[in-house]
């Protein structure tokens, strides 16, 4: 679904390179956080993938599409696959929730018809069917992240880009936006999301990048944490075969537990040597 193979970018006037190197293979329908301080390259990487940059080297697919042969009138048919959540939102304050979600169907073409079909679906998918009517100064942080959210699903993309989803809110309206997101993934959409929130990435246990001075330190297929240094964040690439295996360390046990039963038995005060080892092995199967 999303492909980056040995990306390389460089601003003009930088003497290192923003993304360095940059291999990352996400498939289809899977959760993945992609961490990291400020400057590590996370936007960066979101702009190559809805083409608002490209890279010096390296190749770039997405659902299919090599970019390498993507035409400037291809772009925007692109973008139509690849829903994004800005992190400022970018809503549009003289118009309803109902309005910006229906913009984004305006502006493919999306008839009337079926626009007045669609946002309703999508307002109650994301919590928000009985605000279509209100303006986003109207709406708090949280619902104005939800109607972001809402338009870049109007358009039912198979990717779903989040930019610093909860950047700006508390804790509770946070693990919301997050349980969201879970279930449009449910759904079949693949989500991407870069954020900075350790609690929240910690909370979630999903796959998670990190990205540090443009450098990919660390990929946890499942159950990943927020790390940012390279030992740490590779915890998931350290070989299994490094810990001892069970089995062996059990032989070695049983071999050391049964070598006591096999040592001479003390000498016995009477009889002959050889009765004295055979007594104490016949007394301890009987009491075996």
């Amino acid at each position: 679904m999303i492909l980056l193979d040995s990306v390389t970018k460089y601003y003009p006037g930088d003497s290192e390179p923003v993304l360095d190197n940059i291999t990352l293979h996400i498939q289809p329908k899977e959760f993945v956080f992609l961490v990291g301080e400020s400057g590590a390259g996370k936007s960066t990487l979101i702009k190559m993938l809805t083409r608002e940059e490209k890279p010096n080297s390296g190749k770039i697919m997405v659902g299919g599409i090599d970019y390498d042969y993507l035409r400037r009138r291809h772009i925007p048919h692109l973008r139509r696959r690849i829903g994004v959540v800005f992190q400022d939102l970018k809503l549009l304050p003289n118009r309803t929730v109902f309005e910006n979600v229906a913009f984004a169907l305006e502006i493919v073409g999306v008839s009337n018809a079926e626009i007045r079909r669609t946002v309703p679906k999508v307002l109650e998918l994301v919590g928000l069917a009985d605000k279509g009517d209100k303006f986003p100064g109207d709406l708090s942080g949280g619902q104005r992240q939800r109607v972001a959210i809402a338009r870049s699903m109007a358009r039912q993309p198979k990717i779903l880009i989040a930019d610093e989803p909860t950047g700006n809110l508390d804790p509770k309206i946070s693990e919301g936006i997050m349980r969201l997101l879970e279930e449009i993934n449910n759904f079949g959409t693949t989500i991407l999301v870069t954020t900075h929130d350790v609690n929240i990435v910690n909370q979630m246990r999903r796959r998670v990048v990190t990205l540090n001075n443009g450098k990919i330190i660390g990929d946890q297929k499942s159950n990943g944490h927020y790390y940012l240094d390279a030992e740490r964040a590779n915890i998931a690439k350290r070989p299994l075969a490094a810990t001892p295996a069970p089995k062996t360390s059990s032989a070695a046990h049983v071999r050391s537990a049964a070598a006591p039963t096999t040592s001479p038995a003390k000498p016995q005060p009477t009889g002959t040597q050889k009765s004295a080892k055979a007594a104490p092995v016949k007394r301890k199967r009987i009491i075996q």
